[in-house]
């Protein structure tokens, strides 16, 4: 219903008024629908939205201090009849100079038509106020810098208002942002920005992701994240890590590890999936950690993780598994999975990053603010943690 609801919508825009500032936020099946209701190719959808990023406008509003469209027409009965412009202010209760300057820039009093002038005057009204972005030149700078190291616009946003507290001259919401890169009218921001974006679009889209649980077969002696201490759960005590692999085109991967209290990011380079490549490579980063500071593991239920007991024996951290098919469980992982993609795009090849790029990667990820933190980085959180186990 709501899909035919924007179809009718597009479909007056298109039929009537054309107007190149009107855009909907929509997903790709969305506008692949609206394309089938329109009867129209949905490249031919898509190139209508482009222009405004696909963000639908703020709906037009007369100011209540404005002439209406009745009040026009009585205007033009009173010109008819020849009644003074004091007359016709006085029967409107309206100023007579308000009324004089509509008839003067609308004709004059022989050519005045109240349809035409409150078309003019809708018209007119077309002033678009620039966005905050366009008007501080610093901050637009700011906010390119930090976009070219990959940053979020909501990051970017959270980190300016901790930085500048008191000056709102540098407070910018993420929206604001968005709309700068994605609004090609603005120009504040370079088009090319939104290719800093995780996602990397061109307008903004539903967001409807799903995450496919792979059925990966049953492994020996489990312990279910059923049985993961209460201390695990609330992210009170630091050194209780999330992992999964990420994969990659030629059955190449790479082993993702997150800690839940700092949300500080590791990356393993793994030569392959089988178990015992993956329990090596684990147990050789592990070592690299203060004990106090690795004390679990939770891991989805794939099965480069069947010798878990040996990973166990050689490091003394106990490894837990997701429930099946329940990736949410360990949604730090997950979530960071997701923004590793704009680093290791899916079926590339993942074998050809070093452990130094994989190691810079993580890095930029640790620097970036992140909100469930304060808008303080991971990197800050776990280095604190690290000082107070010396």
């Amino acid at each position: 219903m709501r899909c035919l609801l924007w179809a009718g919508r597009l479909a007056t825009d298109l039929q009537t008024h054309n107007d190149k500032n009107c855009g909907i936020a929509i997903s790709e099946g969305s506008r692949n629908a609206i394309a089938r209701a329109l009867a129209k190719t949905s490249s031919s959808i898509y190139d209508h939205l482009k222009p405004t990023g696909g963000i639908r406008p703020v709906p037009r509003k007369r100011s209540r201090l404005a002439l209406t469209l009745v009040e026009r027409e009585e205007i033009s009965r009173g010109l008819v009849a020849q009644q003074s412009i004091r007359a016709i202010a006085r029967a409107l209760g309206r100023a007579p100079s308000t009324v004089s300057r509509e008839i003067r820039r609308n004709g004059g009093s022989t050519r005045y038509r109240a349809v035409e002038s409150d078309k003019s005057a809708w018209d007119r009204g077309r002033r678009p106020k620039q966005c905050k972005l366009a008007l501080n030149e610093r901050l637009a700078r700011l906010v390119a810098t930090k976009l070219q190291m990959n940053w979020s616009p909501e990051q970017i946003a959270g980190w300016l208002k901790a930085e500048h507290p008191r000056d709102e001259r540098y407070h910018v919401s993420h929206e604001t942002i968005y709309q700068t890169l994605f609004i090609q009218a603005r120009g504040a921001l370079k088009k090319e920005l939104t290719l800093h974006l995780r996602s990397q679009r061109t307008i903004r889209r539903s967001k409807h992701a799903k995450s496919k649980g792979v059925g990966q077969g049953e492994i020996k002696d489990i312990v279910s994240i059923r049985e993961r201490p209460a201390s695990v759960e609330d992210r009170a005590v630091p050194g209780h890590w999330e992992g999964d692999l990420i994969a990659g085109s030629k059955n190449t991967h790479i082993a993702t590890l997150v800690e839940r209290h700092t949300r500080y990011v590791m990356l393993v380079r793994v030569p392959s999936k089988d178990t015992k490549t993956v329990i090596n490579a684990l147990i050789k980063h592990a070592h690299k950690l203060p004990r106090e500071l690795y004390k679990s593991l939770t891991w989805d239920r794939g099965k480069e993780l069947s010798d878990h007991k040996e990973f166990s024996l050689a490091t003394d951290i106990q490894v837990y598994f997701c429930d099946p098919r329940s990736p949410w469980q360990r949604g730090s992982n997950e979530n960071t999975n997701g923004l590793l993609r704009q680093y290791f795009p899916k079926r590339t090849d993942l074998s050809v990053h070093s452990q130094s790029h994989l190691n810079k990667v993580a890095r930029q990820l640790n620097e970036r603010p992140r909100k469930t933190l304060g808008y303080r980085t991971p990197a800050q959180k776990f280095n604190e943690c690290v000082a107070s186990t010396v």
